[in-house]
């Protein structure tokens, strides 16, 4: 016991009352600072006063004028007096500190002498840590920092040391948006510090002579004086962003104005007080302004090598060596590699080496000259330096080459002349590579390289100028040696398989086709050709796709690699150890010990005690566990507390689950493990674990009659389970008997007696030899109806007595081996000594029913019942597969590795923070009942999928007083809503869950520093009456009242350690849950029912705040912006405001969610931080582990601590439909597989807007948890992991916790989801943070976070551009004769390269690739065969349909986000998917990304197939034609295959006649896109406005592809007659717009005369048609026009009228003032309609079959559901009817 924890007792018996209501105006948060006499827990830690007198010495300090100063006021009342702090900000930051200084020095080992003191040891800890990074700033700068402490400790140094912390903890609270700039309020502080220094030091003023006073004063000075230009100037420029649209090069996000404060112009600009006039500010002219800083964020493609140009070098190098190997045709590289030629040609690699640093160099000037000013003169001349050196390098190169061969030439071999000339070469490489050599010295001593970084030496800054821009990020960023050789091995051995693969499959077999192309000679070209007898676009294009799929493989070794490597780690983590509740049943006594290990903490030593030898006895320890090694549990056995303690956390495990409705209640009975009562000797195992094994050791026993006792024993002892079942039948019938028999009665004492010979003779272990085993069946019986009887409500005496007497006779008569005669009976006392007895019957008179209503009684008895006659292995106890994952998880996660758990009061405490905007809280009454088209409510829906747990809830509300199912609406309302809620993705079930933290912790505590009574009480009270909870939660029990605060159950002689308040006091220490819901004020103003459900959240929950941002008018269109926390007080039964802080402006200037995190963080309390989604969930058996978890910061993790701790999440929405599942499995295999390998061994984990759990005060210095600035941070959550990394943090993975996610579930909502991740990697690719990461770290870390991240959107588009490349290339050879002239030469065309192609893209189009890691995590965790099966359902489900349709999803967005912007936030909306999208909405969605393309392919696979002379039985044929087709059904069918009721024939209908409406449907300035198509076609150019000339030149460039088709075609036509002039070509143009000029008549003829004169109109129509016709009959009569030209010219021009509509949209600034864009309008409505029904034509088919939609329901969603829905279709049926 440590010195802090001696126990006196408390007055007042079992149960303190709660802490009184609070006077007006002295609110608080979680601990009353401002009053330490109030009688509050948390005022009992002398910590917490120790904190709050520390921050009480501001005596003989300087005090500030003109205001009085009273002696309650501190060091922060002090510093907001002199500085103009608001006085909420001094409130809630002195809550703050003395929170997190109090929660440090009870971590304390040993703990302080004196604990009414402040530790020194703890405050300087804690000043470092917080001004770590400004310190940095300082060094970094060259600035001496004004944090001026002594050298030595000094006692008086302990209040400065507060005042600084205090004055970083102020600003920080107060300065709003500026948090997301660190380095800003770096310089706030430096100066407000010398200030403070001034003040502190008595420093008279330089001009008056007075005392020195700050600069700003007064009130919300701070605010206005400091924080409101610099944030005016911020929203300035995203107002001039035009909401995002705005090129990022046009205008300052947060990352520039935090930049400007990198470099001492800011000291020399600014000033202090901060000169407003400066060029910083907005106020000035934009010309004159300071313009972007740091980087400069331009759109374009070039950025993917721009920041990764290390890796494509490294491609490219390779390709280019591999050619020039391959082209010699040897069998193997190294018989090649012995040529000279060959070896002086690889030497062409330098020149390209060279030439790609110029384009490098040319990048980085292109695109960053505008950094270029007066100031940063230097950066120009080093741009104009690099690319002179580069094109120096080239050529000199070249030269040098040249003169090689000049020299060989001329000797006509390789001569000592030539071979000096090489040597030459080489010496000329050497000098080139000197840098590189000196890089790969540094990555081999990375600690080297990580101190040069670091340092601020001037000379180091002179020797890296060359290299790169100095910067305060990005140094030292290099990992340990040992983390080091772990990601190089892994790189090593994906790169030789790779490159392997790459030259012996995809480049050395396309080397003998490209020379056939090349020789061949006098090629018949169908066309006119521009380039006679040139092949080489045909060698371009053979080659293209080849290229293509060489840059993008490595995507797929890294996955395959990744996927093994993941795996390896994951079984030595011992995931997947106990998959099943199987498995958990033959370890379960282990596991009861591990659980014991794991989460009760051991008593610690006074002194410090992480020895070797202690984790050495650990590590013994858990091996002992994870194999079953001796008998653990015996310890535990043994110990009447530590089996009580497991049973107690068990039982909470059990009890939430029952509370959740995932078992029932009899499930519960049999998995609890109730506590010892009836002198039970053994532990009461739960009964679905002894179940059957009585009735196998009476079976053992008869069988083996004859045998020793010993010997029975051992038999019986051989199953742990069944040594505990006997023993605990025998205690149990021994306590029943004598409870019910009468004490003072004759027959008492026969029966006591009975016991005590039993009783001897197993302890002389004579049993078997005096006794008939063969008798115990007989036994067995009489006893299992007896207790049956004493089970039922009506219980009968008679029978009683008849079977007590049956029993009685059978031992007295039959069970003896050798009979006794009645009087030796009596004298033994096994018979009454009287003969009166009622005619011989014993038990008459004796027997004593107990109580009926005695629910303790009653339970045990059925227990006793079940393991009596039992037959059944239970093995599907719980029947819930959520149940049995969830215990088998937590079960497995006790084996696994994770530190030990402290006392609660010494765990780091922690906040969540979710941030919430306007989502679902709780489901309304009208939502669960609202039927969709088909007759089906999200109730039933719901009823559906959770079968076993609708049937549960019932049985719950049964047991709560529901007296008819019906009456659920009327009587339990709330209960139905919270249950339904629970199940979808709303706020409700992410409190709930994170509230278990609570729950937990109040039970940990409990355990912590109860007595062995107090445990036993306890457990007594969990095993009768219910669970250790202190309120009910969200359960709807407490509804009409407060939550009952009844503390935890204390034993009369209880005593409580000495300064301890009650365990809810510990928890809520350590514990603070604030939600953001950002506009609760406007809910509450609108009276949303929104409010009155969050309301009712924070009711019944207490550790509950919300943060919400408030807005007051002032009139003249003035409003103030407050941030206000609020709570639930329990005593008032009200909502209190905690604290109102003002802020300088709205909010929102970024990215809404780390706007709305940053604005609530401030209230956030601990060491550390979990941010949480909306869409997330807890559970109880975990939050137990989070006292491990906080652990891992102690921890080294390589050579730094971590800073975010990764955790993995389950998805919890995957039985929701077949779309879902699949999202689930591959997600699950991201959050596990996928980031276990990240952090390890490629140490490139991120930040994922996962349940990560941040180290607060290091990212409160830093930045905050994600970055907001406007669209480039649209992924905002992993910037922080960027950030992160970048700032020398630590990011680490650990899977022996889980939190549960939420995921879309409908295709609609998951594309959007999909468009919205690929977006925002689009404008990662453009951001300053992927630049540095590319080039700062390292070359096998910065491949690991191209592949992590960006790499994998890149490479998915170059999957599609690959399809697209070598189906052009098909056509263009096809037709331009090149096919037919290799067929006649006969030259092989069944390629191996071309086929390597088609497979690895259709690998990826299958999403076999991603599924990949999928049944490898599924192998691992729950069985190979599981795996399989898993896989081959989803294929028959049509997954890769999906993954396939995803792909082109990933593809659209992600090119269209580099190429033009237009990256936006979309929400996805997270309700059930249930009802029937209509077909015009499908169309909006994915016309552009999806049915245009696929339209586009099917177009090209139609002419080539027709064109083609090849043979169509080739492989590479069959191949391309499989694949490509099955790209073509995926991405139109994909929509409706997954749409519920997707081929419902009347649907169909009905959806064809309302896209009929929508296309038709006239314009407006007014209207949306789903009512009008125009609006929705306009909308889709969006992008069009916001790309620069580049992105709309490239765009025109990309649109003449579509020209080809009638290039190509037009001389394939009877009517060309083998004509190849360009004159055919161009009177197929005059006929397009022959074609042109009479749509354009009917239309114009359509606009004067469609309405009025009508006739006129239909007279146009005819006699156009008579032109077409007499047109078509000329044309047949006098020349070689074929019918089949009609067909072949509508393939030709219908492409080039889309081409030309396409170009027109990027023209849209020129032609829409022209009379030519109504024309393009119509136009382009008419091609709409045209894709409309080419995609509805096979939908409709697919509808009108019978049978398809019956079988699409089934694959969407499960049986119950199907059936349920079939059902209700029958009924809507008859109701219509």
């Amino acid at each position: 016991m440590s010195l802090r924890q001696r126990t006196i007792s408390r007055r007042g018996g079992d149960h303190a009352p709660p802490p009184p209501p609070p006077p007006a105006g002295s609110v608080f948060n979680i601990i009353p600072v401002h009053d330490l006499l109030i009688d509050h827990p948390s005022l009992r830690y002398p910590e917490v006063r120790a904190a709050a007198a520390a921050l009480r010495t501001a005596g003989d300090l300087p005090k500030p004028p003109f205001v009085p100063w009273s002696s309650d006021m501190d060091l922060l009342d002090l510093l907001g007096n002199f500085f103009g702090f608001q006085k909420d900000n001094v409130r809630n930051q002195r809550e703050h500190l003395v929170l997190h200084l109090a929660n440090s020095q009870m971590r304390l080992q040993p703990p302080p002498t004196i604990v009414d003191d402040l530790d020194p040891g703890v405050l300087h800890r804690f000043q470092r840590k917080l001004l770590h990074n400004y310190n940095a700033w300082c060094s970094y700068l060259g600035l001496k920092s004004n944090v001026l402490l002594k050298k030595r400790r000094d006692p008086t140094d302990l209040r400065r040391e507060l005042l600084y912390v205090s004055l970083y903890l102020l600003i920080w609270g107060e300065a709003g948006n500026l948090r997301f700039t660190p380095e800003c309020i770096c310089y706030i502080f430096h100066f407000m510090a010398k200030e403070l220094n001034y003040v502190i030091d008595e420093h008279p003023d330089p001009d008056t002579g007075r005392p020195f006073l700050p600069s700003i004063s007064g009130d919300c000075a701070f605010l206005k004086s400091i924080v409101m230009p610099i944030y005016n100037t911020i929203k300035d420029e995203v107002d001039s962003s035009r909401n995002g649209k705005a090129p990022h090069s046009a205008w300052r996000n947060y990352d520039d104005i935090n930049e400007y404060f990198w470099s001492r112009r800011c000291l020399k600009r600014l000033g202090w007080p901060i000169d407003f006039g400066c060029n910083f500010f907005s106020i000035i002219p934009k010309s004159n302004r300071v313009g972007k800083t740091g980087f400069v964020e331009q759109r374009s493609f070039w950025n993917i090598y721009k920041s990764f140009d290390r890796l494509w070098v490294m491609l490219i190098l390779f390709l280019q060596a591999a050619i020039i190997v391959a082209w010699e045709g040897t069998e193997f590289p190294w018989h090649a590699l012995g040529r000279r030629h060959v070896q002086v040609e690889l030497l062409t690699v330098f020149i390209t080496w060279s030439g790609l640093r110029l384009l490098q160099s040319v990048l980085d000037a292109g695109t960053q000259y505008s950094l270029v000013s007066r100031e940063t003169v230097w950066l120009g001349v080093r741009m104009v330096l690099k690319s002179m050196v580069a094109i120096t390098w080239t050529v000199v190169f070249g030269v040098f080459y040249g003169r090689i061969w000049m020299q060989k030439n001329s000797d006509n071999m390789w001569s000592h002349e030539a071979n000096q000339r090489i040597i030459t070469f080489l010496k000329v490489v050497f000098f080139f590579l000197i840098p590189e050599l000196l890089s790969l010295v540094l990555f081999i001593i990375p600690r080297l390289r990580n101190f040069i970084e670091e340092s601020n030496w001037r000379i180091v800054y002179v020797w890296t100028w060359w290299f790169y821009s100095r910067i305060f990020v990005g140094r030292g960023v290099r990992e340990g040696l040992v983390d080091n050789v772990k990601y190089t091995l892994f790189w090593i051995l994906v790169l030789a398989s790779k490159f392997s693969f790459s030259y012996f499959v995809q480049i050395k077999p396309l080397v003998a086709p490209t020379k056939a192309l090349l020789k061949l000679k006098h090629v018949t070209y169908n066309w006119h050709e521009f380039f006679n007898n040139n092949n080489r676009v045909a060698v371009i294009l053979l080659w293209l796709p080849v290229v293509l799929i060489y840059f993008m493989d490595l995507q797929i070794w890294y996955s395959i690699f990744s996927s093994l490597v993941g795996a390896t780690i994951g079984l030595f983590s011992h995931l997947g150890e106990i998959r099943n509740i199987e498995q958990l049943r033959l370890r379960f006594q282990f596991f009861a010990s591990a659980l014991q290990f794991n989460l009760i903490p051991e008593e610690q030593p006074l002194g410090p005690q992480l020895t070797l030898l202690k984790k050495f006895r650990d590590a013994i320890h858990r091996l002992r566990l994870r194999y079953g090694l001796g008998q653990p549990f015996k310890k535990i056995e043994s110990s009447q507390v530590d089996t009580t303690r497991f049973a107690l956390i068990w039982n909470e495990i059990v009890i939430t689950l029952r509370e959740e409705d995932l078992i029932s209640d009899r499930e519960l009975e049999l998995i609890e493990l109730p506590p010892n009562c009836w002198n039970i000797r053994v532990i009461r195992w739960p009964c679905c674990l002894l179940c059957n094994e009585l009735l196998l050791a009476l079976s053992q026993a008869k069988e083996l009659e004859n045998e020793s006792d010993w010997s029975l024993w051992l038999k019986i002892c051989k199953n742990e389970y069944g040594r505990c079942a006997v023993i605990e039948a025998y205690d149990s019938v021994k306590y029943l008997f004598l409870i019910i028999l009468k004490v003072d009665t004759e027959e008492f004492i026969i029966v006591n007696n009975i016991f005590r010979d039993l009783d001897k003779h197993i302890q002389d272990g004579d049993l078997t030899q005096v006794y008939k085993m063969s008798r115990l069946p007989e036994m067995h019986a009489k006893l299992s109806d007896f207790v049956q009887l004493l089970m039922e409500k009506k219980r009968d005496m008679n029978t009683a007595v008849n079977l007590l007497q049956a029993l009685y006779e059978l031992f007295v008569r039959e069970f003896p081996k050798v009979k006794k005669h009645t009087d030796q009976l009596i004298k033994e006392g096994l018979a009454p000594r009287s003969s009166t007895t009622n005619e011989g019957l014993l038990f008459v008179n004796a027997i004593q029913f107990p109580d009926i209503g005695d629910v303790i009684l009653t339970r045990q008895l059925r227990r006793f019942h079940t393991i009596l006659t039992s037959r059944d292995s239970m093995h599907n106890v719980p029947l819930n597969l959520e149940a049995r994952r969830r215990i088998a998880f937590f079960s497995n996660s006790l084996f696994m590795n994770m530190p030990r758990a402290p006392n609660v009061e010494k765990m780091m405490a922690f906040s969540v923070l979710t941030p919430y905007y306007n989502e679902d809280v709780l489901y309304g009454k009208e939502m669960l009942r609202r039927e969709n088209e088909d007759g089906i409510t999200t109730l039933f829906y719901l009823q559906k999928i959770y079968e076993d747990e609708w049937e549960n809830f019932l049985e719950r509300m049964q047991r709560e007083g529901l007296v008819k199912d019906d009456e659920i609406w009327s009587t339990k309302a709330m209960d139905l809503r919270l249950w339904a809620s629970y199940r979808g993705q709303t706020l409700s079930r992410t409190v709930r869950g994170m509230m278990y933290y609570y729950r937990a912790l109040k039970t940990l505590a409990f355990l912590d520093s109860a007595s062995e009574m107090d445990i036993r009480e306890e457990s007594q009270n969990i095993g009768s009456h219910g669970s250790t909870r202190q309120n009910s939660g969200l359960d709807g029990l407490n509804r009409n009242g407060p939550p009952s605060l009844r503390s935890l159950r204390r034993a009369d002689s209880g005593v409580v350690p000495l300064f301890k308040g009650h365990e809810y006091g510990s928890a809520l220490m350590k514990f603070t849950y604030v939600v953001a819901c950002q506009i609760y004020g406007q809910h509450k103003a609108a009276k949303d029912h929104r409010a009155e459900e969050i309301l009712y959240l924070m009711k019944n929950n207490e550790a509950l705040r919300v943060a919400y941002v408030d807005e007051v008018p002032l009139g003249r269109d003035e409003i103030e912006y407050y941030s206000v926390l609020v709570k639930f007080d329990q005593q008032l039964q009200r909502e209190v405001e905690i604290f109102r802080i003002r802020l300088p402006g709205p909010l929102k200037l970024g990215e809404g969610k780390p706007e709305n995190q940053n604005h609530a963080i401030i209230f956030t309390r601990g060491d550390a931080v979990q941010t949480i989604d909306m869409n997330q969930d807890n559970y109880f058996e975990e939050a137990l582990k989070m006292r491990n978890l906080l652990q891992e910061f102690n921890a080294y993790y390589g050579i730094r601590r971590p800073t975010i701790l990764g955790v993995r999440e389950n998805i919890f929405t995957g039985s929701v439909s077949s779309l879902a599942w699949f999202m689930s499995a591959q997600e699950t295999s991201f959050v596990t597989l996928g980031q276990r390998v990240l952090a390890n061994p490629l140490k490139v984990r991120m930040h994922y807007g996962h349940p990560d759990v941040f180290d607060r005060f290091w990212f409160l210095g830093r930045g905050g948890v994600s970055k907001a600035s406007r669209v480039i941070n649209i992924s905002e959550d992993i910037f922080a992991g960027f950030n992160c990394t970048l700032r020398g943090g630590n990011v680490t993975h650990h899977e022996y916790i889980q939190v549960g996610k939420g995921r879309d579930v409908g295709l609609n909502q998951i594309a959007m989801f999909e468009a919205k991740v690929s977006s925002g990697n689009g404008e990662q690719v453009l951001s300053r943070d992927v630049y540095r990461l590319g080039h700062r770290l390292d070359f096998f870390r910065m491949i690991s976070v191209f592949y992590s991240t960006v790499g994998f959107y890149f490479n998915s588009m170059v999957v599609v551009l690959t399809v697209y490349s070598f189906l052009w290339g098909r056509l263009y050879m096809a037709l331009s004769g090149i096919e037919q002239a290799i067929k006649d030469s006969a030259s092989a065309t069944d390629n191996k390269a071309l086929g390597a192609v088609i497979n690895q893209q259709f690998i990826i189009q299958l999403g076999l690739f991603t599924a990949l890691p999928m049944i490898i995590e599924n192998t691992l965790e729950h069985g190979f065969l599981i795996a399989v099966w898993d896989f081959l359902t989803m294929q028959l489900q049509l997954a890769s349909l999906f993954f396939t349709f995803s792909l082109g999803t990933h593809t659209h967005f992600f090119g269209r986000t580099i190429l033009h912007g237009g990256a936006k936030y979309r929400a996805t909306g997270r309700g059930f998917v249930v009802e029937h999208k209509s077909f015009a909405e499908n169309y909006r969605l994915y016309a552009r990304s999806h049915f245009v393309k696929a339209i586009e392919l099917g177009v090209i696979l139609i002419v080539y197939t027709s064109h083609s002379p090849l043979n169509k039985n080739t492989f590479v044929f069959i191949a391309m034609t499989i694949s490509s087709w099955f790209l073509v059904v995926s991405w139109i069918m994909s929509p409706f295959v997954f749409n519920p009721s997707g081929f419902d024939w009347l649907k169909t209908v009905y959806d064809f006649n309302d896209f009929m409406n929508w296309i038709w449907y006239p314009g407006g300035v007014f209207l949306k896109a789903e009512q009008s198509w125009e609006r929705w076609w306009l909308e889709e150019q969006e992008h069009l406005k916001t790309t620069g000339i580049w992105g709309k030149l490239l765009e025109i460039i990309l649109d003449l592809r579509f020209f080809f088709f009638q290039y190509g075609i037009v001389y394939q036509l009877g009517i060309a007659n083998h004509n190849k002039t360009i004159g055919v070509y161009l009177l197929s143009w005059v006929c397009l717009f022959v074609i042109i000029g009479f749509c354009i008549i009917i239309a114009y003829a359509r606009g004067k005369y469609g309405t009025k004169e009508h006739i006129y109109y239909r007279l146009v129509q005819l006699i156009v048609i008579v032109v077409t016709i007499l047109v078509i009959v000329i044309l047949l009569k006098f020349t070689h026009f074929e019918f089949i030209d009609l067909l072949k010219g509508i393939l030709a021009f219908i492409p080039t009228g889309w081409g030309m509509i396409l170009i027109s949209q990027v023209l849209r600034p020129f032609l829409q003032s022209t009379v030519v864009w109504d024309t393009v309008v119509s136009l382009a409505r008419i091609y709409d309609l045209l894709i409309g029904v080419i995609v509805m034509a096979p939908v409709a088919m697919l509808s009108w079959l019978p049978g398809f939609q019956a079988m699409q329901t089934r694959i969407l969603f499960n049986e119950a559901f199907s059936r349920g829905l079939q059902i209700s279709r029958i009924l809507t049926g008859k109701k219509s009817a």
